[in-house]
């Protein structure tokens, strides 16, 4: 019986250069790709060939084609294979429960996650952390990542969502941009350069719907990371609409000014995301806990004002 069921499962070597060599369509571009000899992958083939009892390949003067049973063959190897590497990748990923793989984002992990990483660590000395920056949602499957700091709305498919917290946003610009544009009146800012946030594209559409304001703007840049759209207010390039908490130091340093001097609480929110099947995953548990309670004693501190 043991001898039978081998029959239909072949080696991974020989799955391996199948699936290369149906992808490339040719047994040397396989070989470069595997760092094996021609002979090698010929080998294999020839093994697998024997093995199932088909011809899969066509040997023809151009190189090699599939035949109608290795395209069948080919597409469902190729799933199978994809689907070992992922399944790996997690396995390699939950090896151990000492490492918390977090994606953050950029700005918000150095400015507001960081200072208060030193607390986490000592209360949970035990975990490890790994950082990788990511903005906007991503597949967890496969990225080898347990978890993410994540602005927007809680509606990333297949993750358990856990709001931090609110932001206040405010216009902001380069003081002497300010003093050759001056603003007058809140629909003074409809004319001049508005910046926008990937993350935040209804942003200044809600600023100034706040104020009663409904006539239409032009367009202006738009940025996918907030510090750039920060450096290209030190430019003096225009006007960002961006959170107050995370330009404090250029607001006390004079380095940036409120255009207008009104916030309003922006639609986007911060959430812990966690993928479903790394629920009970204990550092990540850990880590969820301890983020949830700083980021309400940080909002308590600072409460909000429409």
């Amino acid at each position: 019986m043991l001898t039978h069921q081998r029959r239909f499962l072949p080696s991974t070597s020989a799955l391996a250069a199948f699936d290369s060599v149906a992808k490339l369509g040719s047994f040397s571009a396989a070989a470069n790709e595997l760092a094996l000899t021609q002979g090698a992958i010929s080998r294999q083939i020839g093994l697998l060939e024997d093995q199932l009892g088909v011809r899969l390949f066509e040997r023809t003067n151009r190189g090699v084609e599939l035949t109608p049973i290795g395209r069948t063959y080919a597409k469902g190897i190729g799933d199978a294979l994809a689907t070992i590497r992922t399944l790996s990748l997690e396995a390699m990923a939950t090896r151990d429960d000492t490492h918390l793989r977090l994606a953050i984002l950029p700005t918000f992990g150095t400015r507001w996650l960081m200072p208060r990483m030193p607390d986490f660590l000592a209360k949970n000395p035990a975990i490890i952390m790994d950082f990788a920056t990511r903005i906007g949602q991503f597949e967890f499957e496969g990225s080898g990542l347990d978890a993410a700091i994540h602005i927007g709305e809680p509606n990333w498919p297949g993750t358990d969502c856990q709001f931090l917290m609110h932001e206040m946003v405010v216009p902001v610009c380069n003081p002497a941009f300010l003093a050759a544009n001056p603003v007058k009146r809140p629909e003074d800012l409809l004319s001049k350069p508005l910046f926008d946030m990937a993350s935040r594209p209804r942003a200044w559409e809600q600023w100034f719907s706040s104020l009663g304001i409904s006539e239409g703007r032009g367009g202006g840049m738009r940025f996918e990371q907030f510090s750039n759209v920060v450096q290209a207010c030190h430019a003096g390039l225009g006007i960002a609409l961006v959170p107050t908490f995370l330009i404090e130091p250029e607001l006390a340093t004079g380095q940036l000014v409120r255009a207008w001097d009104h916030q309003v609480k922006s639609a986007s929110a911060y959430y812990l995301v966690r993928p479903l099947s790394k629920m009970a995953y204990g550092p990540a548990s850990a880590f969820a806990g301890w983020l949830i309670e700083q980021a309400r004693t940080f909002s308590d501190q600072r409460p909000m004002k429409g």
